[in-house]
């Protein structure tokens, strides 16, 4: 468990490069103030990105629907708390003014299809 990062991860590493290909370079990173201190936040348009592990937060692709097979009676529960504290902070961010994506793990597999939800999230005028 010590070698799991919170910060820094490949995953938030692949987005973060992504981003700046796009042109959406500019962001901060981890901002405390915010609920559930999101991974990549654009200040200036009140939006939050989330990059998620498939595993830790419950999704239901293939590697997140796998469940552990040692010490599940620790790992089931803590998985289901770690969703239920997401949407938590999803509707704080709400409550807040801000604007939320959720980027999976997987999805980072193909890039080109994730281009258009990140653009549409990003040029998007907030409500």
């Amino acid at each position: 468990m010590r070698r799991i990062r919170s910060k820094d991860t490949r995953p938030e590493l692949a987005v973060r490069k992504f981003l700046r290909e796009l042109g959406f370079s500019g962001y901060r990173l981890h901002r405390k103030e915010l609920p559930g201190k999101p991974d990549v936040v654009y200040v200036g348009r009140r939006k939050a990105i989330f990059i998620h592990g498939c595993f830790w937060h419950g999704h239901g692709c293939k590697v997140g629907s796998r469940r552990p097979k040692s010490n599940s009676d620790y790992w089931l529960p803590k998985i289901e708390r770690n969703i239920q504290r997401d949407a938590a902070h999803g509707v704080a961010l709400k409550k807040l003014g801000w604007q939320q994506l959720i980027v999976w793990e997987c999805e980072l597999k193909e890039l080109e299809k994730l281009r258009p939800r990140i653009t549409a999230f990003l040029e998007e005028e907030q409500r």
